[in-house]
């Protein structure tokens, strides 16, 4: 079983499941709402990041405490957890995509396509319980 540390890990999980909570909600409204809507964007951008950075800081608890290989970058952070068996490799490369639109949000907000927000706003939300999902077993945590 992979070291850890179970109250880090436990708060981690919280803030990336509340964020996807607000994600969700938004992925509820119409379409035409949510778009013409600045403040609901802003929302989803922001809640974004928190749910991705948690999925990162998770995986670079992980790493850490068990001395893996040093990921190169946030993407490469999923890369060394699929080596190490938390996730298959078609899950790493959307993993990778997730730290790429993370970089995306941070670094080049001002050209994130609002129509692409929206998109992957209604069609990614499910990776987020998949991480779940899979982290939950490559650590063995039984009250998930």
């Amino acid at each position: 079983m992979p070291l850890f540390n179970p109250d880090k890990i436990a708060k981690l999980i919280s803030e990336m499941r509340k964020a996807v909570t607000r994600l969700q909600s938004l992925k509820a409204l119409d379409k035409d709402i949510f778009l013409s809507d600045p403040d609901k964007i802003s929302s989803a951008k922001y809640n974004f990041v928190v749910a991705i950075e948690s999925a990162i800081d998770i995986c670079n608890h992980v790493i850490s405490k068990n001395s893996y290989r040093v990921p190169d970058d946030y993407a490469d952070t999923f890369q060394v957890m699929g080596e190490n068996g938390a996730f298959d490799k078609d899950f790493i490369d959307v993993l990778k995509e997730m730290a790429k639109f993370r970089n995306r949000l941070i670094h080049l907000y001002m050209e994130i396509d609002d129509e692409q927000l929206c998109k992957i706003l209604q069609l990614r939300l499910d990776d987020f319980k998949t991480f779940l999902d899979g982290i939950a077993v490559f650590l063995e945590l039984e009250n998930f």
